[in-house]
């Protein structure tokens, strides 16, 4: 069993309603909202401003010149391209850059990107990139979820594109690699006496993915 299935199987019922929530259903039948998907959609340009400094720092805290550049790589993948794809399939829904640099960080949003932050300053690489998984790996499985379901509205569904985007080949590359690369950490820094903070932190990290969620849903409210 690899480390990343390990502490997704002892985190099982938070992970279920993680992956299966009741935003992600409505994304999977077209049902959802769309004022709850832009909200969304403009939180994420911030949320992806807050990631890309989190990488900086598994910089810093890397070990090898090939953690270096991985977590490099990454930055500049979020900065170069990952947010002009993001502000590009933005602006098809009507959102521009200067609204999403312009909106107030939700308390959701907040309280998500800076506990990774926090994990990864008050800890080593293996518990920033613990905190980081539910993210980068959770995404990955949503999509494969959703893109082999037989459930999933494909005709006029309005959140295909973003289901098709994180079940593709190119995300479906970034989720294996995630899970290679947390398994690889693991093996030269896990030890038993580690484990069950580590389990704690993909946890929060995990509940707070699910408050993400949840922020879309409560903007109705509002």
């Amino acid at each position: 069993m690899s480390f990343f299935t390990r502490l997704r199987d002892d985190n099982a019922d938070i992970w279920s309603r993680y992956v299966g929530h009741p935003f992600v259903q409505g994304l999977q039948d077209g049902t959802l909202p769309k004022p709850a998907f832009e909200y969304y959609l403009k939180q994420d340009y911030l949320f992806l401003i807050q990631f890309a400094k989190a990488y900086a720092l598994a910089a810093y805290k890397s070990d090898t010149l090939d953690q270096m550049k991985a977590a490099t790589a990454t930055v500049s993948a979020l900065i170069d391209t990952e947010m002009a794809l993001h502000i590009e399939y933005c602006a098809q829904w009507g959102i521009s850059e200067k609204e999403m640099q312009e909106i107030a960080e939700d308390p959701q949003n907040m309280a998500y990107t800076r506990y990774v932050l926090e994990k990864g300053h008050s800890g080593d690489i293996l518990d920033l990139y613990v905190a980081l998984s539910p993210c980068v790996i959770g995404y990955g499985e949503i999509g494969k979820l959703l893109g082999q379901s037989a459930r999933t509205k494909r005709e006029g569904n309005p959140y295909l594109p973003w289901i098709e985007m994180y079940a593709g080949d190119d995300y479906q590359a970034v989720f294996r690699s995630a899970i290679e690369q947390l398994d690889g950490l693991a093996e030269e820094r896990l030890t038993p006496a580690r484990y069950a903070s580590l389990s704690k932190t993909f946890a929060e990290a995990t509940r707070l993915e699910v408050g993400f969620w949840q922020m879309g849903l409560d903007v109705l409210k509002s």
